[in-house]
């Protein structure tokens, strides 16, 4: 196979791996009913004027399946960790007792449950949806070697091919992670 094309390959290759992680993170967000510390990533504080990351004003931790407590690094910060919170609506009320912030976990109702699993639905769809666009830019890209590189129509049918099977590979990817979210989900 021609180097250019192996080339555009890796490119689709690296790009459909960002988009995986991606799609994982965005699965991670989703709450199954269980406390992770990961159900506080993207959450802003004011830390001194400044939006820094949660995990980067105190440390989290989970000392049971439902319970998340927020121990910040200065006590000045538990307010601003607590409206940091309230602003991101994760459906968790936070409780400040004046040296931690505690999340309880509610469990989830059967309807919240099939919400979530909605949710899951569409993040797995816009994962989809970004690797069949790496496809097509592959596609388009490999295509134009044929005329400004003299690479031969059977050259560029097989990385095509090649690009549809990489394709598959990772759309299989996705599948697997929403499956494992929606059953994480449904388990009671």
């Amino acid at each position: 196979m021609n180097d250019l094309i192996k080339k555009q390959l890796a490119d689709a290759q690296a790009n459909m791996d960002k988009a995986i992680a991606h799609c994982e993170s965005e699965l991670t967000k989703i709450r199954a009913g269980k406390a992770s510390a990961g159900m506080l990533d993207g959450i802003m504080v004011d830390y001194y004027g400044s939006a820094t990351p949660l995990a980067q004003v105190g440390g989290i931790n989970t000392p049971d399946a439902r319970t998340l407590i927020i121990q910040p690094w200065e006590k000045n910060m538990l307010i601003p960790i607590e409206r940091a919170i309230m602003e991101a609506n994760i459906g968790i009320n936070p409780q400040n007792d004046g040296s931690v912030i505690r999340l309880v976990v509610p469990p989830l109702t059967e309807e919240r449950r099939k919400e979530l699993v909605k949710k899951v639905k569409e993040e797995a769809e816009r994962g989809r949806i970004t690797i069949r666009n790496i496809r097509k830019d592959a596609n388009e890209k490999i295509k134009k070697l044929k005329t400004s590189d003299n690479v031969s129509d059977d050259e560029i049918k097989a990385g095509e091919a090649e690009v549809q099977k990489i394709t598959d590979n990772y759309i299989v990817k996705v599948d697997k992670h929403a499956e494992a979210k929606e059953k994480d989900i449904m388990t009671i």
